[in-house]
């Protein structure tokens, strides 16, 4: 998958609300259950399981069995890998921009 494409998928991901409240939840607690997360919600815990899988098709969230529940962690490489196509757009824009105004002031 090119860096683009991820950065696509999460940008998807991220376009709700909820998930993104949920991607904020793991990052501060580091790593829960979907129903420790619904708890902290106002959506029910079937809803924040959809949720959970887009975040881990998109690569956002990773799982893992702990016993008879499943729990979830964020995983920062697809948010940084986001940042860095931004901030390299942001850059070209900068440089456009620049270009502009120094036409402008000749």
């Amino acid at each position: 998958m090119t860096e683009r494409g991820g950065v696509d998928e999460v940008l998807a991901a991220l376009a709700d609300p909820t998930r993104r409240q949920l991607v904020d939840l793991l990052g501060e607690r580091g790593e829960a259950s979907a129903t420790a997360l619904a708890a902290l919600l106002p959506v029910s815990r079937q809803a924040v399981v959809k949720h959970l899988a887009v975040l881990e098709n998109a690569g956002l969230v990773t799982s893992h069995r702990a016993g008879r529940e499943v729990r979830f962690a964020i995983r920062s490489e697809p948010l940084e890998a986001t940042a860095r196509w931004l901030a390299s757009r942001a850059a070209e824009w900068d440089s456009r921009l620049a270009a502009i105004k120094r036409r402008a002031e000749s």
